[in-house]
């Protein structure tokens, strides 16, 4: 998806140092690229310069709901790739600022500068979801195309794991304390979820201009697992036992009502609407081969990676016994 027959130099990354964004940011070093850190804060962004040669990452501050700054970032790069979305509000930090008129300023920017465009959506985008994550999702999506066309590509990971993320560790860390686990709805929801680093791979690829443009591809994992399978996974792994309550879905949602007015919620009503659907690569992708396996990347399994990070949440961290389960209950 290259603009010009020259392989683009300069990389603008927003959101180059969240828990996607440093993968990225990895993989983009790796193949030669200057890399253009976009983030709010660029003094908390020190953790990316190690990933690359020196000068070669550089952070500057940029804010979706600001036009100008995002412009400025782009200012002579070659491509750009957006990775920020939100998972609840927070103050001027809204799904409409920040997943529809956020993506819309960023395609847009790079119409202007005819670069191309590589953009992070999720599965289970859809203008007609009752969830506000999905519907501004979908419509910053539809910004990103009517933008730039076949300049553009769009990825819908399903739930991404890795060292840093926000499912595996927060459950494995509510294992430590609480005597339950929650199965929202009865943990049928199916996922398939998708390794950090493959996700990563993708977007360098789509940057490389190995993938076609004007296309939606998305990304899942090699296994489809029930939300049940999930925590079941994560108690094997931390070597815990622990009772797997089902909360119906009118309690969860009640719940996630409640907790969703606190600062950082463990769970929002909006997150319990996306758990009503399943998390899952769809059979059209399969079909028109928009998938990481089309892409030649053989996506990691759960079960291989969880164990290399969440042993920390075992009782005696890397030092216990991997074969052992914990007594306690």
């Amino acid at each position: 998806m290259s603009n010009s027959s020259r392989s683009p130099k300069i990389i603008t990354v927003f959101g180059a140092s969240g828990f996607l964004g440093r993968h990225v940011t990895r993989a983009l070093a790796k193949r030669g690229y200057r890399v253009r850190a976009a983030v709010r804060r660029p003094d908390l962004a020190g953790h990316l310069q190690p990933l690359g040669d020196v000068g070669q990452i550089a952070a500057v501050q940029a804010n979706l709901r600001h036009r100008w700054s995002v412009e400025r970032a782009l200012d002579g790069a070659d491509a750009a790739v957006n990775l920020v979305g939100i998972l609840f509000e927070s103050g001027k930090q809204n799904f409409n600022a920040v997943q529809e008129f956020g993506a819309k300023a960023v395609a847009q920017s790079c119409a202007q500068r005819d670069i191309p465009l590589v953009h992070i959506s999720a599965i289970g985008a859809d203008e007609n979801s009752n969830a506000d994550y999905a519907r501004t999702k979908a419509r910053g999506e539809k910004a990103v195309m009517d933008a730039l066309g076949d300049k553009a590509i769009i990825m819908r990971p399903s739930i991404i794991f890795g060292p840093e993320d926000n499912f595996f560790n927060q459950f494995a860390n509510l294992a430590r304390y609480s005597p339950v686990l929650p199965l929202i709805g009865g943990g049928h929801t199916k996922f398939q979820p998708v390794y950090v680093i493959d996700v990563a791979e993708a977007i360098a690829k789509a940057i490389d201009g190995e993938l076609k443009g004007g296309q939606i591809y998305e990304l899942g994992g090699p296994e489809v697992m029930s939300f049940k399978q999930c925590m079941e996974e994560v108690l094997k792994v931390v070597e815990r036992k622990r009772i797997l309550a089902t909360v119906p879905w009118a309690i969860a949602r009640l719940k996630g009502a409640i907790l969703g007015m606190l600062p950082n919620p463990l769970l929002t009503k909006d997150q319990v609407i996306l758990l009503e659907t399943d998390n899952v690569v769809s059979a059209d992708a399969k079909a028109q081969e928009r998938t990481l396996e089309a892409m030649g990347i053989k996506p990691s399994s759960v079960e291989a990676i969880l164990p290399t990070y969440l042993w920390r949440f075992r009782e005696t961290g890397q030092f216990r016994n991997p074969n052992a389960i914990s007594k306690d209950s």
